[in-house]
């Protein structure tokens, strides 16, 4: 997700002493070994390091901005880990320094990403994401408040847009209008939902998945969970699964067989929360069709959405 990690960030290799000042005393401190190599380093607006520590453990610490979120969806990572779901386990829990907040998890590399949008790639997606929401039903933490900016229709402020500094400052008459009308038509749409919230992944892109042997074999961005309702959600991620870089909106075919994988595993969504699903479907596109279009960036996402909003808003009852 664009303003998520590694969109835009530095990857590779990187010599100890590009590593932040507050870096080596924080692991020494919170996981008792300083790092003696950098396996891999991704810096946007977020930044993750992956570490090998003096002991000999490989970790990734991440270092966020500190909006209140990140205790709550440690708190969930950690207990998906300790029941066997195929996650990385957290090793630190989030510490303050500074303006950011960070915490560290075990490394869990390997796996491919499974690439593709066809229906029957939705439906695999699809099952993983049942799975996820199946284990998140009874964890228990505060919800993890703001939601993720791709994931905040529901910000309180007066404009469309939830108040982020960096693309606010430029000139929003670089974002087209249809993009503009159809965030407008899908945020209405699911302002007007009376759903309870529950809470959820809202990363749920292919580039965030590692599969072996034709099974997920991690699924990584925890920072990324959200409070918003089950269909909206789900929403989301239909329309998100298939994105690696850049993102895209995945065909309209395959997030309908991504909402029916769906309901076979879980339970069958009302009137309403099929059309809050479809309406969330177009929320992290436009996100993103915003993005490029402020930074001047190929128009993936804008395409997708003038090509599929009106199907999608129709399906929204938008």
């Amino acid at each position: 997700m664009f303003s998520g990690l590694g969109r835009c960030g530095t990857v590779g290799a990187v010599p100890l002493d590009d590593l932040p000042e507050w870096l080596p005393a924080w692991c020494a401190e919170q996981l008792g070994a300083e790092p003696v190599g950098v396996v891999f380093e991704r810096r946007s607006i977020s930044a993750v390091f992956g570490l090998l520590l003096a002991d000999g453990r490989d970790v990734v610490v991440k270092a966020r901005e500190d909006d209140g979120r990140a205790e709550s969806c440690v708190a969930a990572q950690i207990l998906l880990a300790e029941r066997g779901f195929p996650c990385a386990r957290p090793l630190a829990p989030p510490v303050r320094v500074g303006e950011l907040a960070v915490h560290a998890e075990e490394s869990r590399p390997g796996g491919e990403v499974l690439h593709g949008d066809s229906p029957d790639v939705a439906a695999r997606y699809a099952e993983v994401f049942a799975r996820i929401m199946a284990e998140l039903a009874d964890v228990t933490v505060a919800p993890p408040l703001p939601n993720p900016r791709w994931a905040r229709w529901d910000h309180t402020g007066s404009e469309l847009w939830p108040p982020i500094a960096f693309l606010d400052e430029r000139d929003q008459d670089a974002v087209p209008a249809y993009v503009v009308d159809t965030a407008e038509r899908a945020r209405k749409r699911l302002l007007a939902a009376d759903l309870p919230c529950v809470l959820g992944h809202a990363d749920f892109e292919a580039q965030n998945l590692r599969w072996r042997d034709g099974r997920v074999w991690a699924v990584h961005d925890w920072d990324s969970l959200a409070w918003q309702p089950e269909a909206a959600l789900v929403g989301a991620a239909c329309g998100t699964f298939a994105s690696v870089t850049p993102p895209t909106l995945a065909p309209i075919e395959s997030s309908a067989a991504f909402l029916a994988a769906y309901q076979a595993l879980r339970r069958r969504f009302t009137a309403e929360e099929q059309e809050i699903a479809w309406a969330a479907s177009l929320w992290p596109a436009v996100h993103n069709a915003r993005w490029e279009a402020l930074h001047g960036d190929p128009p993936v996402c804008c395409g997708a959405v003038r090509a599929q909003a009106a199907e999608r808003l129709r399906r929204a009852n938008a």
